[in-house]
């Protein structure tokens, strides 16, 4: 295109009469529209030329899709939110981490369904079996200390997780207990739930949480202000150990953060479920109006130059 513009100049220039004349006054004003607008087929045709190499190339916008199918897992997230899980060795707090450590391992999930167990004193279920990950981390979220009365029922929490698992038709059942303490309050005894676990062939992974020693802890001062108190570690790790053995599971100790994720991870690793991914691949034109365009603006030239800037020799 620039070998063909500079071509043209020269050209112009060349077929441009010269006469000597004593003065150009008499010429001033009398340009004619043909003479200002004797370019404009040319400019058309590069234009066209534009559109034309536009169109070769051949431009295309790509539309990507995935679908997942496969055999997913039936999980529990049975989670203690008692007073002790505001304990500080965690950042911010035990139960915040946990929050936080639950909801990454639920976006790795995609074709489980999973539901939330609640525990303190008592034992609810904050959301049943689910595959709307959204909803299920709302819920997550929303799980505070103060909801169910104070304690550790750990045999409580065992045994309403079972409970939203037992009627599955799902091969691969689990649930993930996650507490601090030892089991103080609730109706049903650890043992007991998890034998229940047990004879229907629930998995159950244990994580106890907190650090070695005494950690910041706020309570209730006799006036009603929350004060920091240091409190002992009171983690019954020999009964997580035994639920998680008795049931074909796993029992791990998390003392920060890091550990708390890794043991989600591991746990990840451990369940897989079967995911079937199938990528779809679509495309679509867009040269069309660029070869349209062309069309159109060789049209405009042809008839230009035939018509009102026709030349005669």
């Amino acid at each position: 295109m620039p070998l063909m513009i500079y071509w043209y100049v020269v050209k112009s220039g060349d077929m441009q009469g010269k006469l000597r004349v004593s003065s150009l006054q008499s010429f001033a004003g009398n340009r004619s529209w043909k003479n200002v607008f004797r370019h404009v087929p040319f400019i058309f045709r590069m234009l066209a030329l534009v559109c034309i190499a536009t169109a070769l190339a051949r431009p295309q916008t790509r539309n990507d899709e995935e679908l997942k199918s496969g055999e997913g897992i039936d999980i529990v997230l049975c989670m203690d939110v008692s007073g002790s899980m505001l304990a500080q060795d965690f950042s911010p707090n035990r139960l915040e981490a946990s929050k936080q450590v639950a909801a990454e391992f639920i976006e790795n999930r995609p074709t489980d369904r999973i539901a939330l167990v609640i525990f303190a004193g008592e034992s609810f279920t904050a959301c049943p079996l689910t595959t709307d990950k959204n909803m299920l981390k709302n819920q997550i979220f929303a799980a505070q200390s103060s909801i169910l009365a104070d304690g550790t029922a750990i045999g409580d929490g065992i045994t309403t997780s079972v409970e939203r698992l037992k009627g599955s038709a799902n091969k691969s059942k689990i649930i993930i207990l996650l507490t601090d303490g030892d089991n103080q309050g609730g109706l049903i005894d650890p043992t007991a739930a998890r034998e229940i676990a047990k004879s229907y062939g629930i998995k159950v992974y244990t994580v106890g949480v907190g650090s070695e020693g005494y950690a910041e802890t706020p309570v209730q001062g006799s006036g009603g202000a929350v004060v920091i108190q240091r409190q002992k570690v009171n983690l019954n790790e020999q009964l997580l150990r035994d639920i998680a053995e008795q049931t074909g599971g796993l029992y791990f100790r998390a003392r920060d953060n890091s550990s708390l994720r890794s043991i989600y991870l591991e746990i990840d690793k451990l369940e897989k479920s079967k995911v079937e991914i199938t990528a779809l691949r679509r495309y679509t034109e867009r040269f069309y109006p660029f070869a349209i365009a062309a069309m159109i603006l060789i049209l405009l030239e042809v008839v230009l130059r035939l018509t009102v800037l026709r030349k005669f020799p």
